[in-house]
């Protein structure tokens, strides 16, 4: 829905004002704060008009205005169309990557951790990410250790340093030198393709007509990489209580809620699911009950070109959007890079 420009100003100017103190604003203090050229008493018919629109409600009648769902959606729609998010990124500030050579950080799971508690730390809200999807990196090599009594170590190596490793029995009709050459073959055959990738039946289907002796080998590699637990992407989350600052929160029961689904990772991965680039549920549009008086912004992060997962900040439905999405833009773009130097 298009809206005429005074209008779309006066909204803004509401929303600006609800997100920074909380409360009601009437056509009086909206003139007293912002120079719209017009009088209160125009102010307030434009006002009348935009929650007749469904832009604005009135929590009691003798209060100000305050900005409905659909006004958040509207202003949030406005904001990533005119990119006006992109100005805290051309400050050049580098939040994750300065961190992570002060504090020396190594391994994904330390950077994940790290990531976490930056977005929880700059927002003040609650942060979540979800750690970097196996099946969506990209296979680097296979390594081939022979051990005693027919057995060997397989090692599967991914770009981003994902390391799974695993005691298989040689097949009988191999010998070591054999299955090297195996190895070799299916490094060259599978290097840059996602496991994704690998895993579709036609290509398997293609493989194995090519060798089939060979099939064994690489279903060994493919089951250790979509059973292996540890290499499964997982949330993480920090400020869980940040929550309780925001001063939509003092029901309790309404927190509990809130609380309650930080236990359940079903529930969060979920919500952190969508690996589009930018992300902005608000209120209802969330698929979970808990979260319906939130608003959740997400984020893919890409090594090597493809996104293998998100990061994401939940708050109020009153959160500063166009900060937190250029922060949470900002922290996945280099998240990014840290786990695809990580994996260098």
């Amino acid at each position: 829905m298009e809206l005429p420009e005074r209008k779309k100003r006066i909204l803004e100017a509401i929303i600006t004002y609800y997100i920074r103190y909380a409360e009601p604003v009437g056509s009086r203090s909206l003139s007293r704060l912002y120079n719209f050229g017009i009088s209160p008493a125009t102010i307030r018919n434009e006002m009348a008009d935009l929650e007749e629109m469904g832009f604005l409600a009135q929590p009691h009648t003798s209060a100000g205005r305050v900005p409905s769902e659909t006004g958040y959606r509207f202003f949030v729609d406005e904001l990533v169309k005119s990119r006006r998010f992109l100005e805290l990124r051309k400050q050049g500030r580098k939040y994750l990557i300065n961190r992570l050579k002060e504090e020396k950080a190594q391994g994904i799971e330390e950077i994940i951790r790290l990531t976490a508690q930056i977005l929880s730390e700059i927002t003040n809200y609650t942060s979540l990410v979800f750690g970097p999807q196996v099946t969506k990196s990209s296979f680097n090599q296979m390594r081939f250790i022979p051990l005693k009594d027919n057995k060997a170590l397989m090692v599967v190596v991914t770009d981003m340093g994902l390391i799974e490793d695993k005691t298989i029995d040689l097949p009988e009709e191999l010998n070591v030198e054999e299955v090297e050459r195996v190895v070799e073959y299916l490094n060259k055959r599978l290097k840059g393709l996602t496991i994704d990738e690998i895993n579709r039946d036609l290509f398997l289907s293609e493989l194995r007509s090519e060798v089939v002796r060979k099939a064994g080998i690489l279903d060994e590699a493919l089951n250790m990489l979509s059973g292996s637990q540890r290499l499964k992407g997982n949330i993480v989350l920090d400020g869980r209580t940040n929550i309780l600052d925001q001063p939509e929160f003092k029901d309790m029961e309404k927190v509990r809620k809130i609380l309650s689904i930080f236990e359940r990772e079903e529930i969060l991965i979920d919500l952190m699911s969508d690996f589009d680039d930018i992300v902005v549920r608000i209120g209802r549009e969330n698929p979970v009950e808990e979260v319906k008086d939130c608003s959740l912004i997400t984020a893919s992060y890409e090594v090597h070109g493809k996104s293998v997962g998100t990061i994401g900040v939940l708050g109020p439905k009153r959160m500063n959007y166009s900060e937190v999405i250029a922060i949470v833009t900002q922290i996945a773009k280099e998240l990014g890079l840290a786990l695809k130097h990580q994996g260098e």
